[in-house]
């Protein structure tokens, strides 16, 4: 390809697609390279949208199960599998081809093929037939990562699985093992539990959701294992083989050893960035211990002209981060002024029910010897929760004690992922729980669980 551009983006995903939508609005000549053969990356393809597909699915078939409890008579509730990954399919598919057609409407150059560092303004591109040398005067690295497996064990996709294998199983397991308490297992484990298999989740701390509020954290397990989902914490994994039956894994906890059999293993140890393969030692693109590329805060590596963002930088490993950081980077490059508010990035759990949180947690505040207030507001006592029979969980709200100024959300309760929204612009113009409180929420509606806990950061909550 004899074409230059201004500017190419390596890795389609969303930080990369984002970013090369964004620089082709600023009239900047992008194209964008990608190995898959569809855009989106991990989150589209393999990752967010098919398992938000799946968690919505299995929360529908197991409601679909119980609905004579609430007074709704049906015949027998069966599953298909087949239909259900058909389904996941079809969504993944229509949003892969959406991107596509963004691409398209904003002239976006597609180019499809692997791409690597061949100079400071080069870059390899190898496809299943060629390869070829395109030009481009600045390069965005934007390749995403990959999970993590433990040493010596190697992901077969079909007893030993990774979050890929765990969307893509064929036959329903009669039992799964998790091994790692975070959220992508958690979310998985869900599917799985609601579709009838036994799960058990193997955690070497003393709890799940590593750096989630520890009270949120305690009181989602709780709910999770009323939900049949069995946890051993403060266990270590030792061993993993297969067999024909399925998969023996061997474990360790105080002294004591033990050995589970399970049809399928998935391991949720956490990703690694994607940059073995791009040849960055080439020009000399500076990486930190973990394999991330270093930049500083305009995006840029220590080669003038080469920019990372998303998973391969250092931060949450989130579509939505990457999303903003591939704006940023276009506009910066662009000559305005890019910026990400790395304090308020919101996270989401989508089990049910749903978790998400915004800011500082209270292990971070003490940490930090930050005065604060806490505010609570339990979902057993908001009218709409209570009229769909999704009582579980409440709103927790962490307030600076002198400014009154939100420092934190925490939300673990119906439609949580949705109500965080909120709290992020809030604490984006800096508002105190005071403004929450005096803000009208519309009645009957999960939001006003939001309300009360910034009334009852002053102790003058109403409805409990």
């Amino acid at each position: 390809m004899s074409e230059k551009f201004k500017a190419t983006i390596i890795g389609g995903g969303p930080g990369g697609y984002v970013c090369a939508i964004r620089l082709a609005q600023l009239g900047i000549k992008t194209a964008c390279i990608e190995s898959r053969g569809t855009l989106g990356g991990t989150c589209l393809n393999i990752g967010c949208i098919p398992s938000k597909n799946l968690l919505n699915l299995s929360e529908n078939f197991h409601k679909a199960k119980n609905f004579t409890k609430i007074g709704i008579e049906t015949g027998e509730i069966k599953l298909n599998l087949e239909k259900m990954m058909s389904n996941k399919e079809n969504s993944v598919s229509t949003l892969t081809k959406g991107v596509e057609f963004l691409f398209k409407k904003n002239k976006v150059t597609y180019i499809k093929g692997f791409g690597s560092i061949n100079g400071n303004d080069e870059i390899l591109v190898k496809s299943d037939k060629t390869e070829y040398i395109i030009k481009t005067g600045k390069i965005i690295i934007s390749t995403g990562s990959e999970p993590l497996s433990l040493p010596g064990i190697e992901f077969d996709e079909k007893k030993i699985l990774s979050s890929t294998g765990a969307l893509n199983i064929s036959k329903l397991p009669k039992k799964m093992i998790i091994v790692g308490g975070g959220y992508i297992g958690l979310e998985m484990g869900s599917v799985w539990s609601r579709l009838g298999t036994e799960v058990q989740v193997i955690e070497y701390l003393d709890h799940i959701t590593p750096g989630l509020d520890r009270e949120i954290s305690n009181e989602f397990m709780k709910i999770l294992k009323k939900q049949n989902i069995k946890f051993e914490l403060n266990t270590k994994v030792e061993k993993i083989t297969k067999n024909n039956e399925g998969v023996v894994i061997e474990t360790s906890s105080r002294g004591t050893k033990d050995k589970i059999n399970a049809d399928v293993v998935l391991i949720s140890v956490g990703r690694k960035p994607y940059t073995d393969k791009l040849n960055l030692e080439k020009v000399g693109v500076n990486l930190d211990k973990k394999g991330k590329i270093k930049v500083d805060k305009n995006f840029q590596t220590n080669v003038k002209n080469i920019y990372a963002i998303g998973d391969v930088i250092d931060g949450p490993m989130l579509a939505h981060k990457a999303e903003e950081e591939g704006i940023a980077v276009a506009e910066l490059i662009a000559g305005q002024s890019g910026h990400v508010n790395y304090n308020i990035i919101p996270g989401v759990i989508y089990t049910s029910p749903e978790v998400a949180y915004v800011g500082k947690n209270e292990e971070e505040l003490k940490e930090d010897k930050i005065n604060y207030k806490v505010g609570k507001f339990p979902f057993l006592a908001n009218s709409r929760a209570k009229a769909i029979n999704e009582p579980e969980g409440f709103v927790k709200i962490l307030a600076e004690s002198t400014t009154d100024r939100v420092l934190g959300v925490h939300i673990i309760g119906p439609h949580a992922g949705e109500m965080i929204a909120e709290m992020s612009v809030a604490m984006e113009f800096g508002a105190s729980s005071e403004d929450i409180a005096r803000t009208c929420h519309a009645h009957p509606t999960f939001s006003e669980a939001i309300k009360e806990a910034a009334l009852s950061v002053d102790k003058r909550q109403i409805h409990s």
